[in-house]
């Protein structure tokens, strides 16, 4: 696997891909991909940071694993590319973002523009294998993209946390809280939304809204 990341993340992170683990991580997504269909292509692995630089990140949301449909996974949490079903937490994600700043239902799942503007779409589990949730889970990829939030919160300042459900609250001990911002929720799930858990947070307006205090550019949330 080559580790086909942008410039700005290999000095924050180079301390990172030469710990063994990591390198035991390559040898394993490597033989998943000789061996098995997996998703995201392999050179989309590492889209989140080739989309979005290391000192632009203004807003940082994680999931927990890429879609493991045939066509879904592009590298971005909750993404899918073009003509792509949404999947029913995007579905959730676009009627809140509906709700909150009244933009139209959203009728691309490729959230491309969100991160060029700075939204960091982290999964905590890089790859996965077709069909098979979960299945590169605990290899080493959970230790990386911990590694990476906790690089953001040290070394960039007024990022804003976006940790929606149990998984992503977890994250939180890894933020330094005077320095950044962390808003919850419930996870956009229809199990966690449908109670209640999710619709209403507001956190596309909240998110603007703090950026507009810290004399930061605006998310423009709608998509091409």
């Amino acid at each position: 696997m080559t580790i086909n990341i942008h410039e700005s993340w290999k000095e924050p992170l180079n301390i990172e891909f030469e710990k063994p683990y990591f390198k035991d991580l390559v040898t394993f997504v490597k033989h998943e991909y000789q061996k098995y269909n997996c998703f995201p292509k392999g050179a989309e692995i590492f889209n989140a940071f080739n989309q979005c630089k290391f000192h632009d990140v203004k807003v940082v949301i994680i999931g927990q694993d890429p879609y493991h449909g045939l066509g879904q996974a592009n590298g971005l949490c909750f993404s899918v590319n073009d003509g792509i079903k949404h999947p029913p937490s995007l579905i959730n994600i676009f009627k809140e973002l509906e709700q909150d700043l009244e933009i139209p239902y959203l009728q691309s799942g490729n959230l491309m523009s969100w991160a060029k503007q700075g939204v960091l779409l982290l999964n905590a589990t890089l790859t996965v294998r077709a069909h098979e949730a979960g299945s590169h889970q605990k290899k080493g990829w959970e230790q990386f993209t911990d590694a990476v939030i906790k690089t953001i919160s040290e070394e960039n300042k007024n990022v804003i946390f976006l940790l929606w459900g149990g998984f992503a609250k977890k994250k939180k001990k890894l933020i330094d809280v005077k320095k950044h911002v962390v808003l919850e929720s419930g996870h956009p799930s229809p199990l966690s939304a449908n109670r209640g858990y999710w619709f209403g947070n507001k956190h596309f307006s909240k998110t603007n809204s703090l950026l507009e205090q810290a004399g930061e550019t605006l998310i423009d949330w709608r998509l091409p």
